[in-house]
Parts: C-alpha cells; structure tokens; sequence
C-alpha cells in the first residue's frame, strides 16, 4: 500500500524487488514462448514469434525495432482480459482507466496524455487488425481469439500513418481457418465476476472461411456508493465479431470483419485523500465523503451511468504475386459514448455532468511492397483518415449548490441574497437548482499521409533502410456554449466601475453605457475621478464584491469561430527513419536508428477553452473595461469575465536515437535497446480544479533502456524477464498549471519498470495431458504521481507531493487434456498490492485532494473446451 507523500516503500516491496533482482537471469515477455503448433498462429514451435511491426512479417529477432510481443497463449495464461491488464506483460506501457469506462489513457516510454476530451488524440496509436482506433474509448473491449500484441516503442509514423509519435499498440487477431474448430470458456470468480466468451471458425466453401466470436463480461462492483448502497467499479460488457475470408486465387485473399460491442457500467471509485476546509461545508448541507482511501467507500449523490457503444467493419484486400504485394484495408467505425455522473464526488447534490459524444470515423490505407531477390527493396503506401465528433454536455447545479457555497462564504448564509439585491439580480437565482451550462462542441479532421520504407542490403545481413512521411491534417472546430450562473455574468471590477461612475454622475447604473465609460475615462475633468474608481475597484479592502470571485465558475463563453478565431488548424510534417540493421551471425543482430514522428494540433473541446493571449489580453480581474485593445476586444467580441487560455495545441513532433541488439541462442534469447527520445511542444492536458488546461509544454526528453530475455533451462520451464529504466525531463515547460517545470523530473514516471515470470509445463507421459502453472510479477518503482496540484500543492511551495509504487503478483494453473478441455485457477494482484492510481484538486473544494484507488485482489476458476 503506497497512499502517504514521503516515499516509503515496506517489507514486501523489498522482498518483491529481490524477487525481481533473481529474475535478471530470467527472461522477457518480447520473445515469449508459444508453444501452439499451428502455424496460422503466426508462431512456430520453439522460440520464435512472427510479428508484422514493420509491416512484413519477419521473425522477432529479425526486426530492428524495439517491440514487445505477448502471444494469444500468454494472454490466456495470465487471463489478460483487456488492454487494461496488458500492462503487467509490457514494462514500457502504462494504461490507466480513471473517470469513467471510457476514459483510458496509454502511455509508452512515458509520453502520452489523457482520453477525458474528445479533441485530443492520443500520442499511443491502437491499431486492431490494421485499423486505426482514434479513441481510447474504442479500443477497450475485451480480447477474444487474438493471435498476437504487438507494442511498437518510438516514433512508428512512417510505418503507421496516423498519430503515432510515443508509440503504436497492434492487435492482431485470428484469420478464419478452414478447418472447423473453435472455444468456448468460462469464468467465475469474486465479486460474482462471470465471464464467458467462444469462438467457432470453419468452412463455407472451397476458397471462404468465416469465423464469429464473442465475449461477455460481468461482474459486481468492488466499490460502494454508502449513501445509495450501490456497487461501483463494477463490469457490464459484451462483444460480438464475424469474419469472412475469401481466397478466389492462390495470390488474393479478402477479408471481411464486422463488430459491436458493448460497455453499461457504473464507474469508477473516487476516494478522499485530503479532507481541505470545505469538507464541514459539505456535512453541513447533509453530504459526506470518504477518507478511507483504500475501504473502496465513495459517496456520490447520483448512481453514475458510463454507456458506450463501438461498433464497425473493415475489408482488407491482399494480393501478392511473389515480388510485388498489395494490401488495401478500408474501414468506417461508429463509437457512442455517453457519461451521466455525480462530479464533486460527495453525496451532497452540488453538481453534476452528463456527455454525449459521436465520433464517426472513416479510414483508407493502401500498401504496396516488394520482396525482390535484388539488393533493393521498398514499401509504400498512402494513409486517409476522416472523422467528425459532435459532442452535446451540460453541468446541472444540485439542490444544495447554493447552501454550500454560501457557508464557504464569510458572512454564511444569506450572502447570495445580498448579492442579488445589490447586483440588480433575480431572487434565489445564484446556484439555483437546474441548467449550469448547456454545451454543443463538434470537430471535423480530414488528413492524408504518404509513407514508405527502402532497404538497401549491399552484402547479405547487412541492411540500410531509409523511411518517410508526408503528413497533412485538417481540422474545422465549433464550440458554443451557454453559461445559466447569473453571477458568472458579471464581472465584479468592472460592475463597481459602472457603480461609482452611475453615483459620480448621477444617474440609474443601467444608464452607463460603453459610450458613458468612453466619456467619463477620456474627458479630462472625470479621468482623474474614473482612476480613483479603477483603482478601488482592484482593491479588496475597497471592493467587497471581489470575494465573490471564486464562486464565478461558469462565465459566459466566448463561442467560436468568430471574427477573430477561424476555428481551424491546418498542419503539415516531413517526418524520416534512417536505420542500419546487422547479423552479426544468424543468432545475433544489432541495429541503430534515428527516427521522427509528428502528431497533428489537438482541440479542447471542452468549457474551459478560451482565446489565447494576445486575440484578448484581460483587464486586471478579469475586468473588460480596463483591458487592453485586442482583436476581440475590438470587435466587440468581449464577454464578461473573459480570460485566455487555449483553443488547441499545436502539434507534437518526437525525435529518437536508438541502438539495439537481439540475440536468440537455443534456450535463451536476449533483447536490449538504448534510446534518447524528445517530443517538441508535448500536448499536456491536465486537471486545474475547476476545469482542464491544455497547452504545449515545450520540450520533454526521456533517456532510457529496455531489457528483456527469456529463458528455458529445461524442458517445460520458461522464465522471463524484461525491465525498462527511464530518465526523463522537462527540458522546457514554463506554462503548467504549477509553474515552471522547466529542469524537474516529469511526474508519474517510474525510473524502473519491471515484468518477470516464470512458466512450467508438467506433461503426463504420452498422455497429451499437461499442467501449466505460471507466476508473473509487475513492479513499477516508487515515484512521485504527478508535478504537483495546481491548488492543494500550490499552497504548501509544491511540496508534499503523493507517491506511487506498485507491487503486483499474478498466478495461474490449468489442466490442460489432450480431448480439448482445460480446467484452470486464477489470480491477479494476488497480494492485494494498494497503491494510488493518481490524484486531483477536489472539485470546487480547495485543499481537498481526491484520487483513485487501485484495484483489490480478483481471483476465480476457469473452464475452457477447445475442439
């Protein structure tokens, strides 16, 4: 457990770390053994794996990229549902399910970045059989009857045409055989969880095959809402695919996948980790909350709802003459996502969100490769990607919205009455209960690529190869949002200006106009009176409406676009890969690399977009009438309360060294990679409190290695181990939302990942029976979660900051029989390991701290018929 800020690490995470330090004579998932002998695995028997991570198939050690390769088997073997649990196999990733069931976020050699707004793509691409997943909210089904996962690290844009300049996750999944065959398995373990998913593929004719598979996924959740005594953090999914393959001549081969599925889930778990000063405002308007981080208690006023519906189909054509191939892969993918959930995370009903989102997205690859006997040979291809978002949200202010902030206050209650009366506002309207903003924000991404690769091979095992990518990305935005708050409406500088200039002049304040501020500031026998005002009005002694300040959460919004802001971006990028690869002898190989990658400008479509400084510069608070000219200032564009920000940032552009070396000797295989990785202008995006920031954060680099081997000693034991060591750094990155970062260690990134286990095989004679039992273990090094809070650490000199160190164990047996059956036990995070997933700023509620909590133990029995 790991939830205090001074870093400790305890008994078994010591013990753990021996563990581990054993295993660095034992061996690494990248060349884990898959001992099915079936070739349309992609895998031959002993130790070699088939991957396409460079877009051909070559052998493991043949590839001169660094990539991680966990097989079909091993993700039956640690009954690795999701892309969730991938992570525990592949120590250069990291995936985090926070907000809601479709908020996930992927990072690879520590560069990636939140999935909470639409606008943003990921730095990691996920590609499922070929096709691209723009959302993560789309690529978190779970994983029946997949061949393979590969997990390219690094720049991959002139091998993959869209977005993937940290790194790609390739799923690949199984071909329909023409061979009748298939699974079916079930599940059953704590927390009620069932599961049960099967596959059947065979036949149609001659030259068709076709296969369906599905999945469904239940389980209870581990977390109580006490308050309305539901569960959370529960599982509520299912998934339905159909493929048909059709091969009319020996060199073309089609296929055809349609798919859907499902998620209807109540998520995710928030706990208390700091109870600031607002907590008694919160008991006093009848809320509570918990501080019992790791009891799995929350309390909320409302059951949250996370639906999300994915679905699509993609043709994929392969002709292949022998020197000349051609493969062209179409695809049109619908995802529905939609969120209804309680988001101050206390039973007190204070505000709430709802989200609807649509993402259509339509995409095109075209490939084409040679496979000459000469010294010369290429790929080439040409990438299209169309997608439209829309999104419709709102915030709605619960009943006790006005109850609570009032005891904030220091007069307490009945302050929001005097306000409205001195403000000229309607009766009981602050915080009253219904609409708080009503949001429509759409996007429209049109972009286009060229890529390709040239080997060059002048004596045998010695290979040059130089890449390209041509990149061009489009995207027209609109956001228009509509702000109910009557005190947002008002800028509290400027509204005391219109009040000493209505009392210095006389008259109603509704009469003071633009050209009644203009004359009196510009006339010189008022100007001297006007500064006086102005001046008072800056000053908390003077104004007491200044208070009032930090209860104006939702202003108006500027909408966009506008005379000003066009509401587009339009990039484009030359990114290249020069590579030498060498076989040292057949069993060893090395290669070096430069490469660069490119991610286009993303949006935030969200409520807390703003123009950036310099289209407005705001007056001081805020203020309109003492702010500079500006473009929309000059347009009369200006709403109350107006301030800058982002309306997106522009776009990432990575660069990496890399040298490497496998080597593959009967019995042991090793893999080692080197590398120094920069990605100019990183988009970050992260949580301010009250709402999300993004920008560019000038530069951040990561200095690394990544180790993996795998070891038989003997018949029917396998060990692996493989660890990433990571050092990175802001270079630059002066605009955070706590300060200047520039020189400091980027939070959240461990210096050490591990991954370890060990595989044995008991065969029963000649019986064709056996019994596999595997133990594996996940270790990230203790680190400090993030760079510190925008308001909980800001207040302490960015100090106290959490920590984070995870710990966790997994095992598995399974009787396997020669008739097909499989009888099996299982266990993930078999030490019930705690640790903190990551933190927040208590929603409108300084110097509280929330965050999320990990996982407990899960553990069950599976059985699976195969035939």
């Amino acid at each position: 457990m790991m939830i205090n800020t001074t870093g400790s690490t305890g008994r078994r995470a010591v013990w753990l770390s021996g563990v581990a330090a054993l295993g660095l004579a034992m061996p690494a998932v990248a060349t884990a053994q898959d001992t099915d002998s079936d070739t349309d695995t992609g895998v031959d028997e002993g130790n070699v794996i088939i991957v396409t991570a460079t877009k051909r198939e070559q052998t493991l050690q043949e590839t001169p990229v660094s990539v991680s390769v966990t097989t079909g088997e091993t993700l039956e073997q640690a009954q690795i549902r999701d892309v969730l649990d991938l992570q525990t196999v592949t120590p250069s990733l990291r995936v985090s399910q926070l907000q809601s069931s479709s908020n996930s976020t992927f990072i690879i050699r520590g560069f990636g970045n939140g999935d909470n707004n639409f606008g943003i793509e990921p730095s990691v691409g996920v590609f499922i059989d070929g096709v691209f997943r723009s959302r993560s909210a789309s690529a978190l089904s779970d994983l029946p009857n997949v061949q393979r996962i590969e997990v390219l690290r690094g720049p991959q844009s002139t091998l993959f045409g869209k977005n993937a300049s940290a790194g790609v996750i390739s799923v690949i999944t199984r071909e329909p055989q023409y061979e009748f065959g298939g699974s079916i398995e079930a599940s059953y373990g704590n927390y009620n969880a069932f599961v049960v998913k099967g596959d059947v593929t065979g036949p149609i004719g001659e030259n068709v095959a076709f296969s369906v598979d599905g999945s469904y996924n239940r389980r209870d959740g581990y977390g109580t809402i006490v308050n309305l005594g539901q569960d959370i953090n529960d599982r509520n999914r299912w998934a339905v695919r159909g493929q048909l393959l059709f091969e009319p001549t020996p060199d073309l081969k089609i296929r055809a996948i349609g798919d859907y599925s499902r998620i209807d889930e109540v998520c995710c778990t928030v706990s208390t980790l700091i109870a600031g000063p607002t907590a008694p405002a919160i008991f006093g308007v009848g809320g509570a909350l918990s501080t019992d981080f790791f009891s799995y208690n929350t309390f909320l006023s409302q059951v949250p709802v996370n639906e999300v519906d994915n679905y699509g189909g993609s043709l994929q054509v392969n002709w292949d003459s022998g020197p000349i191939s051609v493969t062209s892969i179409t695809a049109y993918r619908k995802l529905d996502n939609f969120l209804d959930q309680d988001v101050d995370f206390t039973s007190a009903p204070i505000v709430s969100e709802v989200r609807n989102q649509e993402v259509d997205t339509f995409t095109q690859e075209l490939r084409i490769a040679s496979d000459f006997d000469g010294p010369f040979n290429f790929l080439l291809g040409g990438f299209y990607f169309d997608e439209s978002i829309d999104q419709d949200s709102r915030l709605t202010t619960g009943a006790a919205a006005r109850t609570f902030f009032e005891l904030l206050t220091p007069t307490g209650a009945g302050t929001f009455l005097g306000v409205e009366n001195g403000l000229g506002l309607p009766l009981n309207s602050i915080f009253a209960p219904g609409p708080l903003t009503a949001e429509t924000y759409s996007m429209d991404n049109t972009s286009w690529s060229i890529f390709g690769t040239l080997d060059f091979e002048p004596v045998e095992g010695l290979v040059f190869t130089a890449g390209f990518n041509y990149t061009d990305d489009k995207k027209d935005f609109a956001l228009s949002q509509t702000s109910f708050d009557p005190l947002g409406q008002v800028n509290l500088v400027d509204a005391f200006i219109v009040g000493g200039i209505a009392q210095a002049l006389m008259i109603p304040p509704n009469q003071v106009d633009q050209a009644t501020i203009a004359g009196f500031a510009g006339n010189p026998a008022t100007a001297p009176i006007f500064a006086q005002i102005a001046a008072a009005a800056q000053n908390p002694m003077t104004n007491p409406l200044l208070g009032l300040s930090a209860f104006q959460f939702q202003p108006p919004f500027l909408n966009t676009p506008n005379a000003v802001e066009n509401g587009r971006t339009r990039d484009d990028d030359f990114s290249y890969t020069l590579r030498v690869a060498y076989d040292v002898s057949d069993r060893v190989n090395v290669y070096f690399s430069y490469a660069t990658g490119f991610k286009a400008s993303s949006i935030n479509l969200s409520r807390d977009s703003r123009p950036v400084f310099g289209d407005f510069i705001p007056g001081p608070g805020n203020s309109t009438i003492l702010a500079p000219a500006s473009p929309i200032l000059n347009a009369g564009l200006a709403v109350p309360n107006l301030t800058t920000g982002s309306r997106f940032a522009g776009p990432e552009e990575a660069e990496v060294f890399e040298v490497g070396l496998k080597a593959q000797f009967p019995g042991v295989g090793f893999n080692i990679a080197l590398f120094d990785q920069t990605l100019e202008g990183f988009q970050s995006f992260l949580f301010t409190g009250t709402g999300f920031q993004l920008n560019n954060a000038g530069e951040q680099s990561v200095k690394g290695i990544e180790f993996d081997t795998t070891i038989n000693p003997t018949d029917g034991l396998v060990f692996t181990f493989a660890a990433t060591y990571l050092d990175p750094l802001f270079d630059s990155f002066v605009g955070s939302p706590v300060g200047d970062l520039s020189g400091q260690r980027p939070g959240g990134i461990p210096s050490f990942n591990i991954s370890t286990s060990a595989t044995y095989t008991h065969e029963f004679g000649a019986s064709g029976n056996r019994l596999i039992s595997r133990l594996d273990y996940a270790h990230e090094s203790n680190v400090a979660i993030n760079n510190g809070l925008p308001t909980f650490n800001a207040s302490l000199g960015n100090t106290q900051i959490f920590q984070r160190e995870v710990n966790l164990v997994n095992a598995s047996i399974t009787l396997q029989l020669d008739n097909g059956l499989e009888i099996g036990a299982w266990a993930r995070n078999l030490l019930d390991d705690q640790y903190i997933m990551t933190v927040f700023d208590g929603v409108a509620q300084a110097g509280t701290v929330s965050g999320y909590p990990s996982p407990p133990r899960t553990y069950g029995g599976v059985v699976r018929f195969k035939f």
